[in-house]
């Protein structure tokens, strides 16, 4: 029998040409793996450095937007990249890399409330996650005339958002935006969410950085309120002083004013941070009675803490109440808290604090005031014991200088008597 020769040796070019597809194959395969090591490598690099900018910026959170920004711009492949907190009802910008012009807008612009069918109005309502494939297809960009004029001069297109959430908190949103119609891939989707990931990381570490610092400063100034209490007994003028310095610094207000009250009428007994304007006229009106409407009339009522957003906006400012106007007029005062001092039920005074701009008061800085309404009680308290003990052992003194003398002519009675 003959031998039957292999058909494929008896085809040298279709064994070379097997093989080049073979080899081909094995390159593009290699190629492939490089090209997915490159990214991992990419990916776990930017991670690195943002947590090195988290590391060594403990409380700031700027730079760690910055960075955050700018990797996932380069990495997702994206023209445009911001950062948005949420205050619960609005969004601020934190963070941008843009078109200036589109920067210099968000700023004329500011805190906002997105069109509820655009990435960070859904994610406002629940949503972890919006890929718009093109807003020029979104109602918001045919209804909403600031969204539009957004898309048109930043070129947006494809948009990704990712919301910031702790737990199921809101804290803000992670936007990358491209020029062109491209949907964002899978993986750039993961990528976003890990850097949405660590600037929630990121923010949570600066807010116990926060807490942690103003604990510190609170306890601080405690200390050395009840110090200054100690080292003035009976003496409240120095004990005022300091606690409104305090206050006004831990509280991040312009002025603030003591004042105490005798059953009748208030009287101020210190005003640190007024103008020097102000501070003349309530030197002049030391004391007052409260008035209609006022807010010592609300604190005599029985209010134990008052707090507005604008005094202009308060009716004994618009009923043309002198200190209210004074107030505005001379020290500019806008948003305000006014804590009563009080022990049991009985009304000592009230201590207040004013700020220049339409801030409102947290609640965390009421609670602060009110440990220093408290520790103000605790001086008026022990300067009003120390004063009755001083009474009393004059008393007992003036008692004993009598015993005295009319032992004293008793004495010489006697004496004379033999």
């Amino acid at each position: 029998m003959s031998a039957t020769p292999d058909s494929t040796l008896a085809n040298p070019e279709q064994l070379i040409a097997d093989l080049q597809r073979q080899l081909a194959e094995r390159e593009a395969e290699l190629a492939e793996c490089k090209a997915e090591r490159d990214e991992a490598l990419q990916r776990e690099t930017a991670t690195a450095e943002v947590l090195g900018v988290i590391n060594s910026s403990p409380g700031d959170l700027t730079p760690v937007f910055e960075a955050i920004i700018e990797k996932a711009m380069r990495l997702c492949e994206a023209t445009h990249g911001a950062l948005f907190t949420y205050d619960g009802d609005l969004f601020h910008v934190a963070a941008m890399h843009s078109d200036p012009r589109l920067v210099g807008w968000h700023q004329q612009l500011g805190p906002f409330r997105p069109p509820a069918d655009t990435g960070a109005g859904r994610i406002s309502r629940g949503e972890r996650l919006v890929h718009t494939a093109d807003v020029r297809e979104l109602d918001a960009f045919r209804t909403s005339p600031e969204f539009r004029q957004a898309a048109e001069i930043g070129s947006f297109r494809s948009v990704l958002n990712v919301a910031l959430r702790r737990d199921e908190v809101l804290l803000g949103v992670l936007t990358v935006y491209r020029q062109d119609v491209r949907p964002f891939t899978d993986k750039q989707i993961v990528l976003l969410e890990n850097f949405a990931a660590q600037a929630v990381i990121a923010m949570e570490n600066a807010r116990l950085l926060t807490e942690t610092r103003e604990a510190l400063e609170q306890q601080t100034a405690t200390a050395e309120v009840l110090q200054v209490i100690n080292a003035s007994p009976g003496d409240l003028t120095p004990v005022f002083d300091a606690m409104l310095d305090k206050a006004i610094r831990l509280c991040d207000t312009a002025f603030g004013i003591m004042r105490t009250y005798d059953g009748e009428a208030f009287r101020t007994v210190a005003l640190r941070g007024a103008p020097p304007a102000l501070v003349e006229v309530f030197r002049e009106r030391e004391l007052f009675k409260p008035t209609p409407g006022t807010v010592a009339e609300r604190i005599v009522a029985g209010e134990t803490v008052i707090r507005a957003t604008d005094l202009r906006e308060e009716p004994h400012y618009l009923a043309g109440a002198r200190p209210a106007r004074a107030l505005v007029e001379l020290g500019a005062a806008r948003s305000f808290a006014c804590i009563a001092l009080r022990k049991d039920d009985a009304l000592l005074g009230a201590l207040t604090t004013y700020r220049t701009e339409i801030r409102p008061f947290t609640d965390k800085q009421i609670a602060l005031l009110q440990n220093f309404a408290s520790q103000a009680v605790i001086a008026m308290e022990n300067a009003r014991l120390l004063g009755e003990l001083r009474q009393r052992t004059e008393e007992v003194a003036e008692l004993n200088r009598g015993l005295e003398a009319r032992v004293a002519e008793q004495a010489d009675s006697i004496s004379l008597q033999r």
